[in-house]
């Protein structure tokens, strides 16, 4: 099975998927930090494609960039300045061939993830 990248994003504080939530995809080599992918979660919290597909797939660091400040504002949490959570980076390596799924369970005043399937 050649590897892919999928996400999810659950809001747990409502009890639902994250609809409408930017995500950025970016490989970092070294020094450089670039951008792959740009997506927004679908009503179901998950992107409408593979934020890394298998034609794209290399083992190496990658981060996810979840823009929760923004999907929390159109969601009517109150503001703050600054808001606690704005950006959740997530860095983690792929070492192998193979599906890699990290999702995103997101609250207003925190967050988890862990490797999925």
């Amino acid at each position: 099975m050649a590897g892919y990248l999928s996400t999810h994003v659950l809001d747990t504080a409502l009890g639902r998927p994250a609809r409408g939530l930017k995500i950025e995809l970016f490989r970092l080599d070294a020094n450089t930090r670039s951008l792959i992918n740009t997506l927004f979660t679908n009503d179901d919290g998950r992107t409408d494609a593979q934020i890394l597909p298998a034609p794209d797939f290399a083992t190496g660091i990658y981060e996810l960039v979840f823009h929760v400040g923004a999907y929390l504002d159109a969601t009517g949490v109150a503001p703050e300045a600054p808001r606690f959570l704005d950006a959740v980076p997530i860095r983690f390596g792929m070492s192998e061939d193979s599906h890699y799924h990290v999702p995103l369970l997101l609250s207003p005043y925190g967050y988890s993830t862990y490797r999925g399937s």
